[in-house]
């Protein structure tokens, strides 16, 4: 058995409903919407840090490969004169100055040569411990010449203070050989990069990379720098990423090169340990191979993961260009609820309070749905009697202490009077398209492109005449029956008719993006409808009904036209009058259906047409091309196949 409410009691049930409904889900919703946000705002965060950082660490490398390839182009680099050459000390030391991420700059020579000048104080107190260096040297010269007559090669040492002055002088057997160092053997390999792979610099006891450039294959000759990372650790623990963020960089084999607690996890080895760079598991609790590995394969630089701790991350990769063959990458990680823990505090809390606040005013919702009910029930009784176009008798106006209600009350009245006013001059089928698509019920127009279909029956005058007239008029409300039907199933609407001749527009009053194609499918289904027609008019002995169409598309005004007592509801212009001059044109041509070039242009693709003159119509300058509309293209395609396989 079918269950039917009240309407006052479904109307203040669906009310409750909806408020309660779309109330909560509302506060639900926001602060889910906060959270995206907050997600959106975290990965742009964690976007900029790595963008910032690894800029930082790009710039780091390319002042040296810059300083380096200044340094190619000297003199006494090219010539190998670097014994007793202060001013070439001098650029040495100025370039060091300049770039406080460089620990030393050398050079290496196919005959065993090297000059190197190291900063003493950037590898920190224990290389200066460990040379037994002065206490107020600055920098330390080492240069090992081959000399010319063949003899063992010699080792030159000179401590050197911030003016360059020497202070202390060594020279001793070389016990150094630069072509057996990898950064110098290496360099020459094919596809060896400009920077070597991480390391730690024993006598420092600090990690870095050498920096090198090659003179060329021929001249073997190699100048290189060494960049030490302690300053980047240092810039790493400034970024600020919440409470247990962090920012660190790592090579392919996934070694840690720096990371704010670098110094901490070298400083925890034992004494007699092997300093190796340690690996990414050792340096965080978080496992971070599930997004690195996404980005490796071409995923999102951004990422956010679910790790094993239960919570969230959000982490951003980059590749440092500069790096080379050496395959250096930043990663920036932090937990993504540091981003948002107040909003989902605050979004517990509001919860609540909004459900409290819902279930505190039911009453009041009791209260307004029943008073909607009354209202909205009138209105419903009343649009339904317009509806059906049961416009006679005295208005009901409905009215409510509610202005909304209240003003869709007079709208209802309103638009009762005009469809009453209306439909008295304009058929019914017309009146419900203009209530549908809100055009103004009132005199004058609008400019618009339509399609305008007129048609006639060929040779009627006659047909009348030797017709009895009674039957006359059936056939013709026969006819008259058919193809308005056939034009408003293809979207068009019968604007009068004259006679035997039907006026018909597409594109108005309702909206119709392609009308000229629905159009010329309607004209085409007309056509078929007037043969099956005819065949029945044969079948009774009557004479048959030939249509002829015309078919044109343009601007015209549409609008409403008449006088206070008397409207129609029309459309006027050139467009009309061309369509009006192409119907009587198939006579001439022994066509059917004519249609304009404009037609034509429209629609080529998906309707076979021919040409059959260019013509210049009765009150027009511009000559106009006349095709006949021959059928859909899929249609004709279809056609020409059959006859060819005949």
């Amino acid at each position: 058995m079918r269950v039917r409410l009240g309407y006052q009691l479904s109307i203040t049930a669906l009310f409750v409903a909806v408020v309660l409904t779309v109330g909560l889900v509302l506060v639900f919703l926001s602060f889910d919407r906060a959270r995206s946000i907050s997600r959106s705002a975290a990965l742009a965060f964690i976007d900029r840090v790595a963008d910032h950082t690894a800029d930082r660490v790009d710039g780091q490398f390319k002042d040296v490969l810059d300083i380096l390839e200044v340094l190619r182009q000297l003199q006494p680099v090219e010539t190998g004169a670097i014994l007793d050459n202060p001013p070439f000390y001098a650029t040495l030391a100025a370039l060091l100055r300049r770039h406080g991420q460089l620990y030393n700059l050398y050079v290496g020579y196919d005959d065993g040569g090297f000059i190197e000048l190291d900063v003493l104080d950037r590898a920190g107190p224990a290389l200066r411990a460990q040379l037994r260096s002065p206490a107020d040297a600055a920098f330390r010269l080492s240069i090992v010449e081959q000399p010319k007559d063949g003899s063992s090669r010699i080792r030159y040492t000179d401590y050197l203070a911030p003016d360059l002055a020497v202070i202390a002088h060594e020279r001793r057997e070389a016990d150094y050989d630069p072509r057996e160092r990898p950064w110098y053997r290496d360099a020459f390999q094919p596809g060896a990069g400009a920077i070597t792979d991480p390391y730690v610099f024993k006598a420092a006891n600090l990690i870095g990379y050498t920096v090198r450039v090659p003179f060329s294959e021929r001249r073997r000759e190699v100048i290189a720098g060494d960049i030490l990372l302690a300053d980047t650790d240092a810039f790493l623990r400034t970024q600020k990423l919440g409470t247990s963020g962090v920012v660190f960089l790592f090579d392919d084999s996934g070694r840690v090169v720096a990371h704010p607690r670098m110094s901490e996890v070298l400083h925890a080895r034992a004494a007699d340990a092997p300093l190796d760079l340690p690996r990414l598991d050792q340096m965080s609790t978080v496992d971070v191979a599930q997004p690195l590995n996404a980005w490796r394969q071409g995923g999102a630089a951004q990422q956010i993961f679910e790790a094993a701790d239960g919570r969230t991350y959000v982490a951003a990769f980059r590749s440092i260009k500069t790096a080379g063959a050496s395959g250096l990458r930043l990663a920036v990680m932090a937990p993504l609820d540091d981003f948002f823990a107040e909003i989902e505090a605050g979004r517990r809390r509001l919860f609540f309070l909004a459900l409290g606040f819902v279930l505190a005013t039911l009453p009041a919702v009791w209260w307004i749905g029943s008073m909607l009910s009354r209202s909205m029930k009138a209105l419903a009784v009343e649009t339904d009697r317009i509806q059906k176009f049961q416009t006679d008798g005295p208005a009901r106006e409905v009215r409510s202490m509610i202005r909304e209600i209240d003003d869709l009350g007079q709208s209802v009245a309103t638009m009762r009077t005009v469809v009453r006013t209306f439909a008295s001059f304009v058929p019914k089928r017309l009146v419900q398209q203009l209530l549908a698509t809100g055009d103004a019920l009132r005199l004058g127009g609008s400019r618009r492109e339509v399609t305008i279909l007129f048609t006639d029956i060929a040779g009627f005058t006659n047909i009348t005449e030797k017709a009895d007239p009674e039957q006359v008029m059936i056939r013709t409300s026969r006819y008259l029956a058919v193809l308005p039907a056939v034009i408003m199933e293809h979207g068009g609407t019968v604007d009068k008719f004259v006679g035997d001749a039907i006026m018909a527009i597409w594109n108005a009053p309702a909206d119709d993006d392609d009308h000229v194609a629905h159009a010329c499918a309607g004209v085409l289904a007309c056509r078929e409808a007037n043969r099956r027609l005819n065949a029945e008019f044969e079948n009774e002995g009557c004479p048959a009904y030939r249509t002829r169409f015309g078919l044109h598309t343009g601007e015209a005004v549409v609008g409403t036209i008449g006088s206070a007592d008397r409207m129609a509801y029309t459309v006027l212009g050139a467009t009309v009058n061309l369509a009006a001059r192409l119907e009587p044109l198939n006579k001439q041509y022994g066509t059917e259906i004519l249609v304009s070039d404009a037609v034509r242009q429209r629609v080529a693709d998906r309707f076979a047409f021919r040409m059959i003159d260019a013509i210049q119509p009765k009150g027009f300058e511009a000559t106009v091309r006349v095709y006949e509309l021959c059928g859909e293209v899929q249609e004709r395609v279809g056609v020409e196949a059959g006859n060819g396989a005949r």
